[in-house]
């Protein structure tokens, strides 16, 4: 799949091609059933290859940086996952002011007409693009009869409701994990490089990897979850380990000792030999366990609680 950053990156050969455009964060089942449609759009007019077009960052983060949501997804991750549902290729473009002030007539001549060749457009029905958000599908389907290429606004209804990246900022924020991931089409990841904690968990005989929370990233309530630790990158030169691992995982601020900063704290099943400080990790949430962290009056009470989070986590990921 190729992947591009930029529009002088396209090659100028490229196309003709169908296009599907918008922010795609998390690419979740609405998402899916766009490139979908796409997909089946470009088998009908001959196996034209299906071109995702999204931005970076967020509109939002530069038009209105106070209101940028909290991302569901890395650029990085989100090309992947839009290959593994149907692009071919995906143009990233760098969102700023002055693409922010393109009009709509503008953005359909310089990227989807001028870059991409479109034959097709596939978005979703209530897509606005252009300065000020002025475009709409309306406004793409008098362009493509003047332009040559199709276009289709599609409906994003979901099984109880709409599927949308602020439904599922929803869920997240209240820790529901599992309605995330139905919405997602599978479970909630955050990512991150391992850092070096106050190393109780070592200490208390259940070692944690721990990635700060970031900020500008969706990461759930505070509490402990059941779910699985993936690294992406090992530490160079330590050992790889490629299969997924079952894992207890706390969100919040380790309250018992008085800590401070936000974080993702990750204890591995049964392991104590990993070496992950460094490495770049995944970790992906099944199942909430319990609610907000609770500060313990003694640590033979913590490490009580401990055991019983990671058993209830085995039970959930294991069936053990």
């Amino acid at each position: 799949m190729r992947v591009w950053h930029g529009l002088d990156q396209v090659e100028p050969e490229f196309g003709p091609s169908v296009v599907t455009i918008g922010n795609f964060d998390g690419v979740h089942r609405g998402h899916q059933e766009v490139l979908a449609h796409a997909k089946a759009r470009a088998a009908e007019l001959g196996g034209l290859p299906v071109v995702a077009l999204t931005f970076d960052p967020h509109p939002m983060a530069v038009l209105r940086p106070d209101r940028a949501p909290a991302m569901l997804s890395e650029p990085a991750d989100r090309a992947g996952l839009l290959g593994r549902h149907g692009a071919d290729a995906v143009l990233i473009l760098p969102f700023d002011k002055d693409v922010s002030n393109w009009s709509p007539e503008e953005f359909i001549e310089r990227v989807l007409v001028g870059t991409l060749h479109a034959k097709a457009v596939v978005v979703g029905e209530n897509f606005r693009f252009g300065h000020k958000a002025a475009g709409h599908v309306d406004t793409l389907v008098e362009a493509g009869a003047t332009h040559g290429f199709q276009v289709e606004g599609l409906s994003l209804a979901g099984d109880a409701q709409p599927w949308s990246s602020t439904y599922i900022r929803g869920r997240i924020a209240e820790g529901d994990v599992e309605a995330a991931a139905a919405a997602l089409g599978r479970p909630l990841r955050v990512t991150g490089v391992v850092v070096e904690g106050d190393k109780r968990g070592r200490e208390l005989g259940f070692p944690t990897a721990n990635i700060p929370a970031d900020p500008q990233a969706a990461v759930p309530l505070d509490g402990v979850y059941a779910g699985w630790l993936t690294v992406l990158e090992p530490v160079p030169g330590g050992p790889s380990y490629p299969d997924p691992l079952p894992a207890a995982i706390s969100v919040g601020s380790n309250p018992t000792f008085d800590g401070v900063d936000r974080r993702v704290e990750s204890y591995v099943l049964d392991r104590d030999d990993l070496e992950l400080y460094g490495a770049r990790i995944a970790v992906d949430f099944v199942a909430r366990l319990r609610g907000t962290q609770i500060r313990f009056d003694t640590v033979d009470e913590l490490i009580s609680q401990i055991k019983s989070d990671a058993d209830q986590a085995r039970r959930i990921l294991t069936g053990n």
